[in-house]
């Protein structure tokens, strides 16, 4: 027993150490985040940079609330939830999620599709019937730890978006001021848009994926278990939790900024403020920034939706699985995990469907972040509650500092919902 303890309990390197947080930070950043950060840009230049400064210590603190959740109990945020609480609880914030995941799912297909068309011509639909066969199947058929491994090497086509900010001309001292002195407003347009980037940023996928990543790790690792069955491991895998979380977040929420401020710095400076796509988003770039930007800004999307896609379609398997009893994850063989093998292959497909259909997926995008952003609440609300009762935690409930950056998070995201709702009224 002493050999397998010590593997988990050693200083590994950082490379190692980055995993969970540093996949789930860098899938924030997809396609329909893209288009997000773009229209925010647009619209409303520097105006909005500030709220990426605020969001990164909410996002990072929930995101280590639903680590630990993971990590402590083995489970996933649906399967405690489940265990929990009542059943039409659990079913509904994964009736939720299912649909908001498979929305995203289509916008990012085709935001994908759209792109390598703009980059090399082509028919998009085809390329989004072909990104969702590539997805499916390296998350089927794929060695898990290859898997991982796949996904953090993808992470580095997030820093497509750093060389953009860079290239083209950024006033950084108006950007700086806009963030230190914000031009804030009660407008219906600038409220919805709030809550459409902390629903991006802090979005309840994120919290299912990361919680099940965990729960994979202590079930993969050698020596690993669930720390209410191995409270010894406690302070090295909350200390692997923190680093992994917080440098994950801070490159998603850095990567925002910098999509948000290269967009305001050419598309709104020029007069574009209606950016409904993160293709179009590249296309218009094409125009005012040259080729160069374009051609990194295309690329970027096309990586950043393989990381995500099967991030989206993953958790929604999770949640479903664990609520409905199944045999879930990634690590297990798909013959041993039909139904939740299942689940990822239907959700894609009919995302990517919805590029075929009378619906366009990309202009339910905006909504889709609104929505996500609306049902954080309640799941943010829950998770605090799980996190802070001993008989579902044990010995680790939430440290003070943790619980109160937690209660912040979940307010802030109430306030500014119940804020949008009161500007439509």
């Amino acid at each position: 027993m002493g050999a397998p303890d010590s593997d988990v309990t050693e200083h590994p390197k950082l490379l190692q150490i980055m995993g969970p947080g540093l996949i789930t930070g860098a899938s924030d950043d997809d396609p329909s985040g893209i288009a997000t950060y773009s229209q925010v840009g647009a619209q409303f230049g520097y105006g909005l940079a500030w709220t990426l400064v605020l969001s990164f210590p909410l996002m990072a603190a929930i995101q280590e609330i639903s680590a630990r959740i993971g990590r402590v109990t083995g489970y996933g945020i649906a399967g405690n939830l489940r265990r929990h609480y009542p059943g039409w609880l659990s079913g509904g914030i994964v009736g939720l999620l299912l649909l908001a995941n498979i929305i995203n799912l289509g916008a990012d297909l085709g935001a994908m599709g759209a792109a390598l068309k703009l980059l090399i011509g082509g028919p998009a639909h085809l390329y989004v019937v072909l990104f969702g066969l590539f997805s499916v199947g390296l998350e089927i058929f794929a060695r898990y730890a290859r898997y991982v491994s796949i996904l953090k090497w993808l992470c580095l086509s997030l820093f497509s978006y750093v060389i953009c900010a860079f290239v083209v001309k950024v006033p950084w001292t108006e950007v700086v001021w806009a963030v230190i002195t914000p031009p804030l407003s009660l407008s219906a347009d600038y409220l919805m848009a709030i809550v459409a980037v902390l629903g991006t940023t802090i979005s309840p996928y994120l919290f299912f994926w990361q919680a099940e990543q965990e729960v994979e790790d202590s079930k993969e690792r050698l020596g690993a278990r669930p720390l209410i069955r191995a409270p010894e491991q406690a302070e090295s895998e909350f200390s692997r939790i923190r680093i992994d979380t917080y440098l994950g977040m801070a490159i998603s929420n850095a990567i925002a900024f910098f999509i948000v401020i290269t967009t305001a710095a050419t598309l709104h400076a020029n007069g574009v403020t209606n950016i409904q796509t993160s293709a179009q988003a590249a296309e218009a770039l094409r125009e005012l920034a040259g080729p160069f930007t374009f051609i990194i800004f295309a690329a970027g999307i096309i990586g950043t939706g393989l990381l995500t896609v099967p991030v989206l379609a993953g958790s929604a398997a999770y949640a479903l699985g664990e609520v409905s009893y199944w045999h879930v994850g990634l690590a297990r063989r798909p013959l041993r995990a039909k139904a939740f093998y299942a689940v990822i292959a239907a959700a894609t497909a009919l995302g990517a469907g919805l590029n075929f259909t009378a619906l366009d997926p990309v202009k339910a995008l905006y909504w889709s972040a609104v929505l996500n952003g609306v049902v954080a609440v309640p799941v943010m609300i829950a998770m605090m509650h799980l996190a802070m009762r001993p008989a579902i935690m044990a010995g680790f409930i939430l440290p003070r500092a943790l619980k109160i950056a937690g209660w912040i998070a979940t307010t802030v995201m109430a306030i500014t919902v119940v804020a949008m709702i009161v500007a439509w009224l």
